[in-house]
């Protein structure tokens, strides 16, 4: 987990380099094949921390090309056997492994239903992959670790990239996020530091809102699978909207606090944390805590912002003994049907 993690710069550089007109990632012919069927509606598939990049596409999405999105349930097609209408629909499976029967299954569904179908996985020769109309592929190498990281953040920038080539947006921006992320990597100690402090935790929260609350998420799970922690993860507003009663003095609370709209958002429920006299631990922002390099624009803040986190994850796991690469009852590849 710990060589993954500090891959992923290198990882984002060789996909970088992969995008444009005679690129191996796929992302121009995708977006090619978008922009020709101009979509009415979008839908994400996905699963675990897959799930939690395809939430962060969504923002994106809805942000940038200003089209509607929602969430694929795949139980809906799997086990109840709906087939509804497609015509004029996006539908991107987004998976590491590409190995996942469900959503190999909704891809086919949404196929036969009249949907232009996309995968985004980290292996081109996957089921996933030859059942979609097109595939990007996020180049992020082989994974070893249970836990997902360079996946992770691999598949936020080829999202990143092909919503953005919707409209032919200029990806240039996207060339300094390598530089920024050995950056971010290079405050490890810190971090190191952070996890003996939290060593004994047993309940945590995390929250963000806009385009840092998908970052939230994938923190929470983070901690659940590597280091034991019941983690609950809130956007900021629904943390205002009842399960702020359950944050004491004894519930550390990790706040991703992106530059731009959504963190401005968390101003209120930062002082709403302060007056429970809250353990808040801010990442990102102008508050104490872990600070980040700035980026060149706000939808690039999740890339940075998970990193101290899944540091924070793996040596909170060492500091209680706990093998980070061996998590207890989980595999690799989880298929679900």
């Amino acid at each position: 987990m710990a060589a993954e993690i500090a891959e992923q710069p290198a990882v984002w550089d060789a996909l970088l380099a992969a995008t444009g007109p005679d690129g191996g990632s796929g992302v121009d012919r995708a977006a090619a094949l978008v922009r020709a069927r101009r979509p009415r509606f979008v839908l994400f598939a996905a699963r675990g921390s897959s799930s939690h990049a395809a939430l962060y596409a969504k923002y994106l999405t809805e942000i940038r090309l200003g089209v509607p999105v929602g969430t694929v349930s795949p139980s809906t097609v799997t086990a109840y056997a709906a087939r509804p209408d497609l015509r004029d629909v996006v539908l991107v499976a987004v998976s590491q492994s590409g190995g996942s029967p469900d959503l190999r299954r909704c891809v086919e569904v949404a196929g036969s239903q009249g949907a232009l179908t996309i995968a985004v996985t980290n292996d081109a020769g996957s089921p996933l992959a030859g059942a979609a109309d097109a595939h990007v592929d996020v180049l992020a190498g082989p994974e070893r670790s249970v836990a997902a990281t360079k996946t992770y953040t691999a598949q936020l920038l080829a999202l990143y990239l092909l919503i953005t080539a919707v409209p032919g947006d200029d990806p240039a921006p996207a060339r300094a996020l390598p530089g920024l992320g050995a950056e971010v990597l290079a405050g490890a100690d810190a971090v190191t530091e952070l996890a003996t402090r939290y060593r004994f935790a047993q309940r945590m929260v995390t929250t963000g809102r806009g385009y840092s609350y998908p970052t939230a998420r994938e923190a929470a799970l983070k901690l659940m699978e590597t280091a034991y922690v019941s983690a609950q993860s809130f956007s900021g507003a629904d943390l205002l909207h009842g399960p702020l009663a359950l944050v004491d003095a004894l519930v550390p609370v990790l706040a991703v606090v992106s530059p731009g709209a959504g963190g401005a958002a968390m101003a209120p429920v930062l002082d709403a944390l302060a007056a429970r006299h809250a353990d808040v631990l801010q990442i990102g922002g102008d508050g104490p805590g872990i600070t980040l390099p700035a980026a060149p624009a706000e939808e690039f803040g999740p890339l940075l912002e998970i990193l101290p986190l899944q540091l924070l994850a793996r040596e909170m796991a060492v500091a209680r003994s706990i093998d980070p690469d061996a998590p207890r009852g989980l595999h690799k590849i989880t298929e679900t049907l």
